[in-house]
């Protein structure tokens, strides 16, 4: 049976590739996508998740924009990583569809709450329309089936300061909200996503392929790849997204471990880390299962295969 998803992003490059694994893989239904403010505004994010449907011919699933500031502290977006569209090169047609009329949150817990137990919430942006449902109606905490969620760096560097996470650093007092919420949570952090590295290699791999598809990844991800470049010494980019997402329906790609995560809401240099108590010092039980190791040319491989069979039916 297929898993039905919520995907809640901020598209973003590695955002859009992630709607298109979702797109391309027959293990999930995607029964919707919720925008909010991340690499870009709430607007822009929700044109893009439009356009990125649109350009899968994937306009069945609706779209519905969320919030647009973090809960507290002021907005942070990316445009040095992501461009000022969010979509790095890529230049997408405005879209011809429009986000539905519900807002994001309210959506979110109505699809939770009418069918318990069925959806997967897959969070790969900041965390602020997760946090609003919960303080909303905090029943959808033991209502959704699992939450995946990208985001943190635990043993590894950040990469928005030097120790926070990009989606957890922008909202980290929504990230508190969830992780202590009691959702069956399974975190991909940097740790396992900053060893996924989409390479130039893989790009000619897929631009043997003449698709729309396969030029908006070139598009976008050539932006990615600069910035990877300059600021980080990386040969090629980290796909942090499509690997949450493929972990929904193929779990073996990582290794896990159960432990209690936190995340740094305090003023100051730590703002925003998160960390892992793994001795347990307080004997607390574990909020989540986090991916510590992966096996990243199996993740890689399933990708370029799904793009490929994606590309080839988008002329």
């Amino acid at each position: 049976m297929p898993k039905h998803i919520i995907l809640d992003t901020d598209p973003g490059i590695d955002d859009s590739l992630a709607i298109l694994l979702a797109i391309a893989s027959p293990e999930i239904v995607l029964d919707g996508i919720i925008s909010v403010h991340g690499n870009v505004s709430t607007e822009q994010t929700t044109k893009n998740a439009l356009s990125i449907l649109e350009l899968a011919k994937a306009t069945h699933v609706p779209v519905y924009k969320g919030c647009d500031l973090p809960l507290v502290k002021e907005s942070l977006l990316s445009p040095e990583t992501h461009g000022n569209q969010g979509l790095g090169y890529a230049q997408l047609p405005e879209p011809a569809t429009k986000p539905q009329s519900a807002y994001g949150s309210d959506y979110l817990i109505e699809e939770i709450m009418s069918k318990p137990g069925e959806i997967t919430l897959v969070c790969v942006g900041p965390l602020t329309n997760i946090a609003l449902a919960i303080r909303q109606e905090p029943r959808i905490v033991e209502n959704v089936k699992e939450v995946f969620i990208m985001g943190g760096a635990i043993q590894q560097p950040g990469n928005t300061t030097a120790q926070a996470e990009f989606n957890t650093c922008v909202d980290p007092h929504a990230a508190h909200i969830v992780f202590h919420s009691g959702m069956p949570i399974t975190l991909t952090p940097l740790d396992v996503t900053y060893q996924c590295i989409f390479t130039k290699d893989d790009l000619n791999r897929l631009l043997k392929i003449d698709s729309p598809v396969t030029k908006f990844i070139a598009d976008s991800t050539r932006f990615y790849m600069e910035f990877h470049d300059e600021y980080q010494g990386i040969a090629g980019c980290a796909i942090n997204d499509p690997l949450t997402m493929a972990l929904t329906f193929m779990p073996g790609i990582c290794d896990y471990q159960n432990l209690v995560v936190d995340v740094d809401i305090s003023s100051g240099v730590g703002l925003g880390n998160t960390f892992a108590d793994f001795y347990n010092y307080e004997k607390k039980k574990p909020n989540m299962k986090v991916a510590m190791g992966v096996r990243p040319r199996v993740f890689m491989e399933l990708f370029l295969e799904r793009m490929e069979k994606l590309a080839r039916g988008i002329s």
